[in-house]
């Protein structure tokens, strides 16, 4: 299977991953900013209507099918923020220091059994900017809320997201480790499964 996609993210770091995630599985992924357009408006009120807004607007411009993921992490403590908010949480787009440093202010105090928390990754794969089905993916990671910052991998809220099963951070995990159990390894998993049930049957992907 050899396969060219658009991912609809400049995020660097997401690129890295989904790279990692897919090179080896014949399927090329080529970043939005390879593309001469600007990034989607993220209007949506959920995980799962940004990320299809992303998608079709990568797909619109590109004429490439085209994944694109939303994701976050949900404090139980701050009812389920920061949420669709969590890459500007302290106000200013993708400053994970000011994030994590705010995230920590709100959480001065709250003890362990308070700080539960997961990952949320919600993948959206669309064949064309008409897709009317597009194939929606969702991983969680559960986890909890450190006192402070641990570990010198990942990015983002990494580095004070605990792994229980684990025992460390997010950021304390060797890549190949956090590759295959994040909250994006398991929502490319499913849409790996759909791709290969889809190949079987002898379906245009």
């Amino acid at each position: 299977m050899s396969h060219t996609l658009v991912l609809a993210s400049n995020n660097a770091g997401k690129i890295k991953e989904f790279n990692a995630l897919l090179a080896d599985v014949g399927i090329e992924v080529k970043p939005q900013n390879e593309f001469d357009f600007e990034e989607a408006e993220e209007t949506g009120l959920s995980f799962i209507e940004n990320a299809i807004l992303k998608a079709r607007h990568a797909c619109a411009h590109t004429g490439l099918p085209a994944l694109a993921d939303d994701s976050g992490i949900e404090v139980d403590y701050l009812n389920g923020a920061p949420g669709i908010y969590s890459a500007r949480f302290a106000g200013e787009h993708g400053n994970s220091d000011a994030n994590n440093a705010l995230l920590l202010e709100k959480l001065d105090g709250v003890p362990e059994s308070q700080r539960t928390a997961r990952f949320h990754c919600v993948l959206a794969y669309m064949r064309h900017q008409n897709d009317p089905t597009p194939k929606v993916f969702h991983g969680v990671w559960e986890g909890r809320i450190l006192t402070a910052h641990e570990g010198q991998e990942g990015f983002g809220y990494d580095p004070i997201f605990y792994v229980p099963e684990q025992g460390c951070s997010a950021a304390s995990l060797a890549k190949n480790i956090k590759n295959k159990i994040s909250h994006r390894a398991q929502a490319l998993q499913q849409l790996l499964a759909s791709f290969q049930a889809e190949k079987e049957q002898g379906q245009r992907l």
